[in-house]
């Protein structure tokens, strides 16, 4: 989906950077070890973030943008990132960077003028419901069926591993509408989590991304409007593979915010702490091994530039997409297993806070494609099926 090249200025870049450190401070910094242990962030972050117009910063005005760019939502990803709130990270990337501009490039004008403006405000929570429990990548082994009816499209079957799942209001569904045509029988609805029908299990624990709340989702005769349909009947494998560019984007921004964060940790560590009556700063394998992150995390964002690039143009590729959703979500595990390391028995407790961004990294490799499902897709591209 091609986007306009963005008009915003390093200044106002600089300017919506600060604004979204300072409310992160304000609004997440203070509860979030709360948060963690609870495994759960509030309801009312979401309308608070939204209130602070962190919510659909690149929608147009008419559905409750800021109309900024789209490298702004990327900014933000980043940012909460880089101060160590992985699990809001994915809810945000979720709600913002992939359900809301699924509506917007797919959905109809009435869709977006129901669903955008309170997105954007706070006051819907999106989430996308793909997985299944027997099916995570492979769409054609889909079992959720949806069936047109009289009184609206039935759907019936299961969800699993749903980040926002328990605080959803709407969820974007993938549901087998020809069961005959493999992944090219999968088309995309708009679900009421309020409607009869509806249901979540128990929040699922994870070992990291505790604040990001996980859920399996049921429908059981769920029956939604005809016009709940997103898109085109038996149209859902192309709109997502449309949108999978963005999705991977949001996944290397928080990347990058990670292992930045990671690092400025890690440095203010060794610069403090001694051993052998000397900073451990002043060893050489810490200056050459934190000189390697350091390397690492800079081609990697020249890499993200240019994607971002290639984006804006609509010219971003499933290939590149690929590299780089593969790279750097490998690379922010590698990265900061190192910068863990020179912590020694401290990184292993919760105290320290290279902790959270170590457990936190591990998903990475896995949602919004596996490594292994990235390497496929980026060998098809030099070998063919």
């Amino acid at each position: 989906m091609s986007q306009p090249i963005s008009d915003t200025t390093d200044q106002e870049r600089a300017l919506f950077q600060e604004m979204v450190q300072r409310i992160l401070q304000q609004e997440v910094a203070p509860h979030y070890e709360d948060w963690e242990a609870n495994h759960q962030v509030p309801r009312s972050i979401w309308n608070t973030l939204g209130e602070a117009g962190l919510l659909g910063v690149d929608l147009p005005e008419a559905y409750g943008g800021s109309g900024a760019g789209f490298e702004i939502c990327q900014m933000i990803c980043e940012e909460i990132s880089r101060q160590g709130f992985g699990g809001l990270g994915s809810g945000y990337n979720i709600h913002a960077n992939i359900v809301m501009p699924y509506i917007l490039h797919i959905g109809t004008e009435q869709q977006k003028q129901q669903w955008l403006p309170q997105m954007a405000s706070g006051e819907v929570l999106g989430a996308i419901a793909m997985t299944e429990p027997n099916a995570g990548s492979d769409l054609a082994a889909l079992r959720t069926r949806a069936e047109r009816t009289d009184a609206g499209w039935k759907i019936n079957g299961s969800k699993i591993f749903i980040t926002n799942g328990l605080l959803a209001d709407l969820v974007i569904v993938c549901a087998k509408t020809d069961p005959n045509a493999g992944a090219k029988g999968v088309s995309l609805f708009l679900v009421d989590t309020r409607l009869p029908g509806f249901s979540r299990g128990k929040g699922i624990k994870k070992i990291g991304q505790h604040s990001s709340d996980t859920a399996e989702l049921f429908f059981d005769d769920l029956i939604v409007p005809h016009d709940a349909l997103l898109g085109e009947e038996n149209q859902g494998f192309i709109y997502l593979m449309q949108e999978l560019p963005r999705e991977r984007l949001g996944v290397a921004s928080q990347a990058l915010g990670a292992m930045e964060g990671a690092l400025q940790l890690t440095l203010d560590y060794v610069q403090e702490r001694k051993a052998f009556k000397q900073r451990i700063a002043d060893f050489q394998n810490t200056r050459f091994k934190l000189a390697e992150v350091k390397a690492q995390i800079e081609m990697g964002r020249a890499y993200f530039n240019h994607c971002m690039a290639q984006y804006a143009q609509g010219k971003m590729s499933a290939t590149e997409a690929a590299i780089l959703k593969l790279q750097l979500s490998e690379m922010q595990c590698q990265t900061i297993d190192q910068c863990l390391q020179f912590f020694g028995g401290y990184g292993y407790t919760t105290e320290y806070p290279i902790a959270r961004f170590y457990v936190d990294a591990r998903i990475q490799t896995i949602y919004a494609g596996t490594s292994e499902i990235m390497k496929e897709v980026i060998a098809r591209s030099l070998l063919g099926k």
